[in-house]
């Protein structure tokens, strides 16, 4: 009875906490924070989901191989937004120079390619932050 408040809690501001995470990610080449403080807020929403409801029903919510996809997949996505720069005869992870559209400055759509680069960074980071918490965890018990 006495985690039942803790649970209750936690059901309601873990996914505000993920969403506010995901927020970070995408604004943050226009607002403090970005792609990496995105990413580690994603990840420790997962993190306290883990430790509060058991880290059994952690790896249930967020299994190894989808953190190890994740962590792929997101390295491969900021690998591919960095080569469209090479494909348009510019340099690595160029934008202006590539010919981008830098969209209108403060507007969410600017910055060119910064925003999906940022996807790829906070995915990777988040997931990350998982895969050391579960790996540390186990090598705890």
């Amino acid at each position: 009875m006495r985690d039942f408040v803790l649970k209750r809690v936690a059901a309601l501001l873990l996914p505000l906490i993920q969403m506010y995470g995901l927020y970070v990610i995408f604004h943050g080449h226009v607002s403090p924070g970005g792609s990496f403080a995105g990413g580690m807020v994603v990840g420790l929403a997962f993190i306290a989901y883990a430790t509060i409801y058991g880290l059994e029903r952690g790896r249930e919510k967020l299994p190894e191989t989808v953190t190890t996809l994740t962590e792929s997949l997101g390295t491969l996505w900021y690998g591919i937004m960095g080569l469209v720069g090479i494909w348009k005869g510019a340099p690595f992870l160029a934008n202006k120079l590539a010919g981008v559209n830098l969209g209108e400055p403060g507007a969410l759509s600017s910055g060119g390619l910064i925003s999906l680069i940022g996807l790829g960074v906070g995915i990777r980071v988040a997931s990350t932050m998982v895969t050391l918490f579960f790996t540390m965890m186990e090598e705890e018990s």
